[in-house]
Parts: structure tokens; C-alpha cells; sequence
């Protein structure tokens, strides 16, 4: 690592306590309004936990809020897809889902740019040159979600992910961050084709 990369990593969690502090305040409103539509159209819990890989693969546990049902095979919820309503539908094509991310950033977890945080049963499939992005902290967004998010191969998703690590600076960053709020307001790149999300890495459909 460059010492003007080491720099900036320095400078950029002082960048992310204050993006994360003001995002919480100015968007409190917002955080909560779709915490209560959350628990009335999808019930409890509001918040969806999961253990994810941080940097330098270290485990940690990843908030958001719930965008599906509960699985209930007496209802036909079994798939992704028939647990998915569309209020769901519209938190993740808004982001909504991911405010409670903030959090995250706030523990240091993660960063408001960088690689996405993945399923730790991930780590093991990796080749050596896609597991380097678990050089920095993932992030709430990334250089592969700003250049076609889940209409993106794996391998695709890697490599930016890659590039993002060897050339990350403030510029960047800001960079990315505009595009995202572009991407949120288009709605782009939300589905892969023939899935809710993103199949599985790993998947033979993936």
C-alpha cells in the first residue's frame, strides 16, 4: 500500500464519522417513517442481522431493514421471490434498506464507499487477487454498484472492486458517491436477470 493511500485511508474515517453522524440526524425522519411501515406491512423484526465480511475478511454483523417476508411454506413463502413484496421491492430500489448501514459505519464496521460486504461463506471461494477486496472497509456503496450493480457478473463485481482498492482516494469516493445518487434515483442495475438480487456466488447459475 502507498503511503498517499495509507493517508487517505486516515482522512477517509474521519470523512466516514461525519457522513454517517449527519446522515443519521438529517435522514432520522426518513429512518423512522420506513421503520414503522417496515414493521406494519413486513411485521418484526424491522431490522435484518447478518454476519458479513469485513476488512481483512474479520466478521461482523450487518443492519438493515427486513424488505421480505418471513418464510412460511403454509403460504407459498419459500423462494427469495415469493418473499419479496413489492413495498420490499421498493426499499432495495430506493436504498431505504440500507440507512441502517449508517450504524455500521459509525462501529467502523464499514465505510460509505467501498467494496459491498458479502456472506462470510464467500471467503473461501475467492481466488487470491478477488479476496484483496478485503484490503479496506466495505462499503454502503461501491465502485461495482455505481457501474451496474447486480446486472453485474461476480466477476465483473470483483475486478472493480479490485480497482477500487489500488486507486481508492477522496476524489474517487466522490465520485462514486454522486453516481449513486444518480443510480438511486434511476433505479438502475437493481435485478439480475432471472432473480430478485444477485444469485449466489458460487452458484452454477451465478
Amino acid at each position: 500500500m502507498s503511503a498517499q493511500r495509507g493517508a487517505f485511508d486516515v482522512v477517509k474515517r474521519g470523512i466516514d464519522l461525519i457522513g454517517a453522524g449527519t446522515g443519521l440526524v438529517l435522514l432520522s425522519p426518513v429512518i423512522g417513517a420506513t421503520a414503522l411501515l417496515v414493521r406494519v406491512k413486513l411485521g418484526s423484526p424491522v431490522l435484518f442481522k447478518q454476519e458479513r465480511a469485513g476488512l481483512d475478511g474479520n466478521v461482523f454483523t450487518l443492519y438493515k431493514f427486513r424488505s421480505m417476508l418471513d418464510v412460511d411454506a403454509t403460504k407459498g413463502l419459500v423462494t427469495d421471490e415469493d418473499r419479496l413484496t413489492k413495498f420490499g421491492q421498493v426499499l432495495r430500489s430506493t436504498s431505504l434498506d440500507e440507512l441502517p448501514s449508517l450504524f455500521n459505519v459509525l462501529r467502523g464496521d464499514m465505510s460509505l464507499v467501498g467494496p459491498r460486504p458479502l456472506l462470510v461463506e464467500y471467503l473461501n471461494r475467492y481466488t487470491p487477487e478477488q479476496a484483496r477486496r478485503h484490503e479496506v472497509r466495505p462499503g454502503i456503496t461501491g465502485a461495482a454498484q455505481v457501474s451496474g450493480r447486480n446486472s453485474l457478473t461476480w466477476e465483473q463485481k470483483f475486478a472493480y472492486d479490485v480497482e477500487y482498492v489500488d486507486n481508492r482516494s477522496f476524489i474517487v469516493d466522490m465520485l462514486i458517491l454522486l453516481k449513486t445518487t444518480r443510480s438511486v434515483f434511476a433505479r438502475e442495475g437493481i435485478n439480475q436477470q432471472g432473480h430478485v438480487s444477485m444469485a449466489r456466488f458460487g452458484d452454477s447459475d451465478g
